[in-house]
């Protein structure tokens, strides 16, 4: 049987307050000034504004209007005045309204009203970590641009090294969020091993990131995981835990984030040509690198490649 004990653990506001930095508190090597004077620029790429429809109308002529959350950073997440989006999504939109001709339009939006906007004609299209899932793919069309990664991460000085298959974690206390897709594969992981004669996976659960840090921090857990994006900031801000191994969303399979569109728009097709020659010129890579993000490379953009299937 798996165990999977339910902890709570109560943390003050002091505790918070020294796990959970504000973004002026990152790591100097994000630049989360509104300014961005590294952020990557692009060139125009005539094939992609080939590809798109003439008929396609852009919301606000000769802009690409970009729907985008700021969830936190590296990803997305307010600058230090508070009112500039910036991280690696707003810079990959920007390098897309580069090679379209375009200016990009970027709206911030709450995560939860991005499909009602996308499909009543508020923005073009959504570059907001959407993975592409074929429920999803029922709704709208897609252009991928990273892969859809979980990180496992541990303490900077613990002696686990490496975890990129089910009998790697054997036996260790990993912390995961409850309902998400890496508790499911979590689960399958602990299955299999038990399956096999090793030992099961202690999955763990807290009510915020705080906690999650300080049960890792003090040796209560061995492992925490969750979108390997946010964990990237986190090492880089804190200095105090370190990547050990990535998991597929999709895992077995790779599942990718993808650039998301109307369904039937035909503006897809120009993106994911976009995108390919961002990948081609090294720009891509640029953008990547500059968030921390290289590992979830994809080596070559599709339009509505496989997604993560129903369950």
């Amino acid at each position: 049987m798996i165990g999977i004990p339910v902890l709570r653990t109560v943390v003050t506001a002091t505790v918070a307050a020294l796990l959970h930095f504000s973004p002026a508190q990152a790591d100097a090597s994000f630049d989360l000034s509104p300014e961005q004077p590294g952020r990557v620029q692009a060139t125009r790429n005539e094939k992609a504004i080939a590809a798109i429809p003439a008929d396609f109308k852009f919301v606000a002529p000769g802009k690409f209007t970009v729907a985008v959350s700021p969830g936190g950073p590296p990803l997305a997440t307010y600058a230090t005045d508070a009112r500039t989006v910036v991280g690696a999504d707003p810079d990959y939109a920007e390098a897309i309204a580069d090679s379209l001709g375009l200016t990009l339009e970027l709206v911030p939006v709450a995560w939860i009203d991005w499909p009602l906007g996308l499909t009543s004609g508020k923005y073009d299209a959504v570059i907001s970590n959407v993975g592409v899932t074929e429920q999803r793919k029922e709704k709208f069309d897609f252009s991928s641009y990273r892969q859809g990664l979980h990180g496992f991460f541990v303490k900077a000085d613990s002696a686990i090294t490496s975890i990129g298959e089910p009998k790697d974690a054997a036996g260790l206390r990993i912390i995961v969020g409850a309902g998400t897709n890496q508790e499911r594969i979590l689960l399958k992981w602990s299955e299999e091993n038990v399956a096999n004669g090793r030992k099961s996976i202690e999955l763990q659960y807290y009510d915020d990131e705080a906690a999650s840090l300080l049960a890792l921090a003090s040796g209560r857990a061995d492992v925490i995981v969750q979108p390997h994006a946010q964990l990237v900031f986190i090492a880089a801000r804190d200095k105090n835990i370190k990547r050990v191994g990535t998991l597929s969303a999709g895992w077995p399979e790779r599942s990718d984030v993808a650039i998301t569109t109307r369904k039937g728009s035909g503006l897809a097709d120009a993106l994911t040509i976009a995108t390919n020659g961002l990948i081609k010129d090294g720009a891509y890579a640029r953008i990547l690198e500059r968030w921390r993000l290289s590992e979830e490379a994809l080596p070559r953009s599709e339009t509505n490649p496989p997604g993560l299937p129903k369950f």
